[in-house]
């Protein structure tokens, strides 16, 4: 007997913390990829924008770590973003520090993205509703918190 394939995905993952996270992940990144289409950015490139503008421009390491990155994923998803003129990284004071700051063009960029960006957020937070959202918000802190100690751990073994 085939079982179909959402009975089998039921199954197999109906109890795994990494399963439903990324898939919610994903699904949440689509809406916010879509509605923020024709501004030409996705999701992940208008946070990243909106963390270096409100920070002012950051080193990469501290990029980085906010973002929850490693150093590769980091560089490959800043690399289009210099390409097209958004940012530009720079040495620091100290030669080991790159400095990410955006370039008036991505200030405007993801200045005119901001009204789409709010328009996916009100999406989501709408169907969700506010304090669903407030108590998923901090369920993932949480969440976040217990993987970095578990990372922790893993290190020191």
């Amino acid at each position: 007997m085939i079982s179909t394939p959402t009975a089998a995905l039921a199954g197999a993952s109906a109890g795994c913390v990494c399963f439903h996270l990324r898939r919610s992940a994903r699904t949440i990144s689509q809406v916010y990829d879509r509605i923020l289409a024709p501004s030409g950015l996705r999701g992940t490139q208008y946070t990243l924008l909106t963390v270096v503008r409100r920070a002012g421009g950051l080193a990469f390491s501290s990029l980085a770590e906010v973002l929850g990155m490693d150093r590769t994923t980091l560089t490959r998803n800043l690399r289009p973003l210099e390409r097209d003129g958004l940012l530009m990284i720079e040495a620091g004071a100290d030669r080991r520090v790159r400095l990410v700051k955006l370039t008036r063009l991505g200030e405007r960029k993801q200045a005119d993205a901001q009204p789409l960006w709010a328009k996916a957020h009100r999406r989501i937070t709408n169907g969700i509703g506010e304090a669903t959202w407030n108590t998923l918000r901090q369920n993932l802190t949480h969440t976040i918190a217990v993987g970095h100690e578990a990372i922790a751990e893993q290190d020191q073994l």
